[in-house]
């Protein structure tokens, strides 16, 4: 594809990178890179950690290992009777 940047020194890439972010890299040989990112907020960030990947590791294999199961209430309300006498 060849595009070619107008007077204003804008680059149309096409409707279908539209709201996009990109990284641009200039190269010592005048090249330029665009390479597609995605942005988060910083208050997010700490989501994308390695100690948070590996404690999302975690929780899905706990889950894997134990699946949801009805709940007896009333053995359950039974137990905690018992636990708080």
């Amino acid at each position: 594809m060849l595009k070619m940047v107008g007077n204003s020194g804008q680059l149309s890439l096409g409707k279908q990178y539209a709201g996009r972010y990109f990284e641009v890299e200039q190269r010592e040989d005048g090249s330029i890179v665009l390479t597609p990112m995605r942005v988060i907020p910083e208050c997010d960030a700490w989501l994308y950690t390695a100690e948070t990947r590996e404690r999302l590791r975690a929780a899905d294999d706990w889950m894997d290992r134990n699946p949801p199961a009805e709940t007896d209430l009333d053995a359950l309300a039974e137990k905690l009777d018992n636990e708080a006498q």
